[in-house]
């Protein structure tokens, strides 16, 4: 018997990735007890930030600059790149202050199931960006479970005929874990430590 302002307002909260309707229900009373200055300082930085981000046009990562502070950076390594499935796991690989290298964005991880094949992800840009030649090595930044596994292991048969280096995360991060809660310790051992492969 919810107003239907409020039962909108529980189904676009539900929407949100790993809140479900209990959660919802929560966050949605939560929200109506805040001042309506609190709640438009909210709604506009989701505005702004919808408006005033953009997509880097060379490693693909969210910015507010064209190109990015990493890609534009005279003090980064550009030949080594790290390629990461989502932009959260830059931030956090950037958190331990071991990598002086740039990125590249992949924008997932293969997963059949769910209907993401090699052209649902950014791979013909990192081979268009591998064929310019300025790239020495390539760090395969991904998740240690299932899904980064096999996207690592296609990216490996993919770009070894072009001749670079590649280097995997060493297995200091535990099987089954995220690259953005891993803290910041363990990434960068696993950064220090990679391999070629």
């Amino acid at each position: 018997m919810l107003p239907s302002s409020i039962r909108k307002l529980i189904e676009q909260l539900s929407y949100l990735p790993g809140v479900g309707p209990k959660t919802a229900v929560r966050l949605a009373f939560y929200l109506l007890k805040k001042p309506q200055q609190d709640l438009e300082t909210f709604a506009g930085a989701i505005t702004n930030a919808k408006k005033d981000i953009r997509v880097c046009s060379i490693c693909l990562n969210l910015s507010e600059h064209e190109p990015c502070l990493i890609c534009s950076s005279d003090n980064r390594d550009q030949t080594t790149v790290c390629v990461v499935a989502e932009s959260h796991d830059l931030e956090a690989i950037e958190r331990t202050n071991e990598y002086q290298g740039v990125y590249h964005i992949l924008g997932g991880v293969l997963n059949p199931l769910e209907g993401i094949g090699p052209d649902s992800l950014n791979i013909n840009q990192l081979i268009s960006r591998l064929k310019q030649g300025l790239i020495d090595e390539i760090i395969l930044g991904l998740n240690p479970d299932l899904e980064g596994e096999s996207t690592s292991l296609y990216l490996q048969k993919l770009l070894q005929p072009l001749g670079v280096k590649i280097t995997r995360l060493a297995k200091g991060l535990p099987s089954g874990s995220d690259i953005e809660y891993a803290d910041e310790i363990t990434l960068g051992s696993a950064l220090k430590n990679r391999r070629e492969i």
